[in-house]
């Protein structure tokens, strides 16, 4: 299936009931991994709570929401990390959490990635249930919550917020909605920088249909049109906002945030630096199986996008999914989170997805499980570590 579906969506109900087995083994998956995370922690006398909401990254976007921006950390060897590099649609969600409850920044942020998880398995199933079939969605939402990362999905990080919105602007898109389209890209935008990967999704998606209709002399009609134009205008507002507004504040021009994100060391090499990261694993025996295992986990991301191409996936997602893994692993930041950052990219588990819905109910159901427990123990082991994940 490569062009936009016309047929009448279900109503909201219905399709509620029909993402029901998806929402609910994916509620099953990931109280899983919190439960293993909580004994884990409890063995080595941590507090699994404050793990998932007053660490790492997750202590920077509180910040931001209780103090606003401007705060810094000076290192010793001169690097600068602003929280500027840290968007701002989770800390002003966050800070509406405390403003109308009495929950803390922390406990906004937690509650805002669960309920924005459980969205973003919703728009997971939709778009896989759109393109592949209700079996094929539930797969692609199930797999998705067993990725060896998927702790994260439970923190009060971003990356939840970001797949909703970003897997409902893509359903947006293959719906021919393109107002709601646009308008989720811009708050997908305001989330993370790779907002730009919606953002893409929506502009190419918006300049196919209009190649089409100009092949084929046909056109919706002004109103259609203008929808389809608007939504394109809105889909950069919230990225490019932002990024201006940090250039702005800092003086710098339109290009002063990636004179932030410098300062966290990060920036776009075309994947130099994660290369000379994994070639230096070959210099000794124990680090080179870990070399080895990191070739193997690219090689297994560029063959799934392979096979999403072959399977002749919607462009949108093509190019979402595309734009999502040249960031993730071309990037030269800190190289521990690069399958963190790559948990957005789920159009690359649709081929595993389709694979697994042609199994007979049991047997799929018996390898999620096992990858469900590993995954859970992994999740548990990650986040009890030194480094943020």
């Amino acid at each position: 299936m490569t062009d936009l579906e016309t047929r009448a969506a279900p109503s909201r109900a219905g399709a509620l009931r029909r993402a029901a087995p998806a929402l609910l083994g994916y509620a099953a998956v990931r109280a899983l991994g919190l439960v293993a995370l909580a004994l884990w922690s409890a063995a080595r006398d941590k507090n699994a709570y404050t793990l998932l909401t007053a660490r790492w990254d997750a202590l920077w976007y509180t910040r931001v929401a209780e103090l606003g921006y401007g705060y810094e950390v000076r290192l010793a060897n001169g690097d600068v990390h602003s929280n500027l590099a840290f968007f701002p649609l989770l800390p002003w969600l966050e800070r509406l959490v405390a403003a109308v409850s009495p929950l803390s920044y922390a406990d906004g942020g937690f509650l805002v990635g669960l309920v924005a998880s459980l969205a973003a398995a919703w728009g997971i199933f939709a778009v896989a249930d759109h393109v592949y079939g209700r079996r094929a969605g539930v797969c692609a939402v199930l797999l998705w919550a067993v990725l060896p990362v998927g702790i994260v999905q439970s923190m009060a990080y971003s990356e939840s917020l970001f797949t909703a919105l970003a897997a409902w602007s893509l359903y947006a898109v293959l719906r021919g909605r393109w107002v709601t389209a646009g308008t989720l890209a811009l708050l997908a935008g305001l989330t993370r920088p790779v907002g730009m990967a919606v953002v893409a999704a929506v502009w190419v998606a918006g300049i196919a249909s209009f190649a089409r209709e100009r092949r084929a002399g046909d056109a919706d009609g002004p109103g259609p049109c203008d929808r389809r134009v608007l939504g394109m205008l809105l889909a950069p507002l919230g990225t490019a906002g932002y990024v201006l507004w940090v250039g702005h504040h800092t003086g710098k021009g339109p290009l002063g945030y990636l004179d932030v994100q410098a300062g966290w060391r990060n920036g776009f090499d075309g994947g130099y630096a994660f290369a000379r990261f994994v070639a230096e694993k070959f210099t000794s025996f124990p680090s080179a199986l870990a070399g080895a295992g990191l070739i193997a986990g690219v090689v297994s991301v560029v063959w799934l996008y392979v096979a999403g191409v072959r399977r002749r996936q919607p462009l949108p997602l093509l190019v979402y999914t595309g734009v999502v893994t040249a960031l993730a692993l071309c990037a030269s930041s800190y190289f521990g989170s690069k399958p963190r950052l790559l948990m957005p990219a789920f159009p690359l588990l649709l081929p595993l997805a389709v694979a697994l819905a042609r199994l007979r109910t049991r047997r799929s159901a018996l390898v999620l499980g096992a990858v469900a427990v590993a995954s859970a123990v992994y999740g548990a082991f990650w986040l009890n570590g030194s480094g943020p994940p």
